[in-house]
């Protein structure tokens, strides 16, 4: 008796389409990141190297935090009651840990990008557009905090379109002639302040076990709102 496939279309040809398509995604996609930080300045290699820290780090996080708080839950004990047993439910507190962390990938290496243009404005003595840049960070911060939602059982979560759109128009508004690096350190820094940072009183209460700034690596919303805006200016 030949031996047939349940899903014929899950052959060979399938797979192989598959792989390939994961391939010209992964190259498009790292191919647009290190076009955004060359358009910031930095030189090729620099870019290829911050890239691949990128995805390395995206599987390391690093607690830095545990909150505690207290849940009231429903529990049963049994009841005995001439002779027969019931189950009889009872009010009770619960304890639950939420360990915060930071992830690598996902956060750390935007922050140091940040601070690698904060550096260069400076030495650069180009304090005009430093000011502009804190001015568009602060207002970033506002907006993205008006517009994160903690979603228990899930973290932090705001509209992915909103950062990159966000922060291309800070750095048109307050660019002072270099609106890619408005943009980047706004688009980075008002997802990381606005929707992390000033949520962090929340975040015990989302009853999840461990909550990742950044924890997305390479595909979450602080790397992606800085790459984003850069490209989009």
């Amino acid at each position: 008796m030949s031996k047939r496939f349940l899903f014929p279309a899950l052959r060979w040809p399938f797979f192989l389409f598959v792989a390939l398509f994961f391939i010209l995604v992964f190259l498009i996609f790292s191919g647009a990141v290190m076009l955004a930080f060359h358009r910031l300045g930095m030189p090729p290699q620099v870019a290829v190297t911050l890239f691949a820290f990128a995805l390395v780090g995206s599987f390391i996080n690093i607690p830095i935090a545990e909150e505690v708080t207290y849940e009231p839950v429903i529990r049963v004990r049994p009841l005995g009651f001439f002779g027969l047993v019931y189950p009889a439910p009872y009010f009770d507190w619960e304890e639950r840990k939420t360990v915060i962390a930071v992830n690598v990938g996902g956060a750390l290496i935007p922050l140091s990008v940040v601070i690698y243009e904060f550096i260069r404005m400076v030495e650069r003595a180009q304090y005009g557009l430093l000011l502009n840049s804190l001015i568009a960070v602060a207002v970033a911060s506002l907006f993205s905090n008006a517009v994160a939602r903690p979603i228990r059982g899930l973290g932090i979560a705001m509209p992915s379109f909103f950062p990159p759109i966000m922060a291309v128009l800070l750095g048109w508004a307050f660019g002072d002639g270099n609106p890619t690096v408005v943009a980047y350190v706004s688009g980075t820094l008002g997802v990381l302040i606005g929707a992390d940072l000033m949520n962090w009183g929340k975040i015990k209460g989302l009853g999840v076990p461990m909550v990742s700034i950044g924890g997305a690596g390479t595909f979450d919303g602080i790397f992606l709102a800085g790459v984003i805006a850069v490209l989009l200016v």
